[in-house]
């Protein structure tokens, strides 16, 4: 692997999926790394510091929406859950978690080529507007060039996908800003018909920033129409 490919690691114990995500994967010159339980693919998280992790949730030792939790308590990486799981409902669970995305089996390699640039796209402090350094609302602060939000003198962890939401509805602070636009300016367009994850993130978000989430200070709902960043 060369110092600036991007490292995709793959958390699959199906031995056939993992042979056409590495086909797939490489033909664009990433690289990737594989692991087929859960223990396997935490502890290369952390000793190998992929880019994104492409996770299953049928593992045979851990489920993995517990998997995601676990990463969640210290790694930000981007996650995209690849599962043959495709209600709703699951699909909400693993957004809920702190999965970045969620693609259904099975797929083509075009739309998963596509969405892991997204993530990296998103997580990449290169991409980050440019603009004032720090914003600050009330007890709310957000460094741009660290990328790093606080609450008070307490530092938040947001995941990238987190991040992204908020700063996109900062940069428009006191617009309101419809379910459409959001998508297209956190996910992109290939994701326009999955309002849900809007929601999802939002009352992540609100959970993190809000002293009381159910009653919002700064992220305001806008009935039927999206949200609104109150200045």
């Amino acid at each position: 692997m060369t110092e600036n490919q991007a490292i995709v690691l793959l958390i699959e114990d199906e031995r056939q999926m993992r042979r056409f995500l590495r086909v797939a994967l490489e033909s664009e010159k990433y690289g990737v790394l594989e692991a087929e339980t859960a223990a396997d693919g935490l502890s290369q998280v952390a000793t190998r510091n992929p880019d994104v992790v492409l996770l299953d949730l049928g593992l045979p030792d851990l489920d993995g929406l517990e998997v995601i939790e676990k990463l969640r308590e210290w790694s930000a990486v981007p996650v995209i859950v690849i599962s043959a799981r495709e209600k709703e409902g699951d699909k909400i669970k693993a957004l809920d978690r702190g999965a970045d995305d969620y693609l259904t089996k099975p797929f083509g390699a075009g739309e998963l080529l596509a969405r892991i640039r997204v993530a990296l796209r998103h997580a990449s402090p290169k991409n980050q507007d440019q603009g004032e350094a720090v914003f600050v609302a009330a007890d709310l602060r957000i460094d741009f060039l660290k990328r790093q939000v606080f609450c008070g003198t307490r530092k938040i962890h947001l995941t990238p996908i987190e991040y992204r939401l908020l700063t996109v509805l900062v940069k428009n602070a006191g617009k309101v800003m419809t379910h459409r636009h959001i998508i297209r300016e956190v996910w992109g367009p290939l994701y326009v018909e999955q309002t849900h994850y809007v929601r999802v993130f939002m009352n992540q978000l609100r959970k993190k920033i809000e002293t009381d989430s159910t009653r919002p200070r700064f992220l305001l709902n806008e009935p039927g129409i999206g949200y609104r960043f109150k200045e």
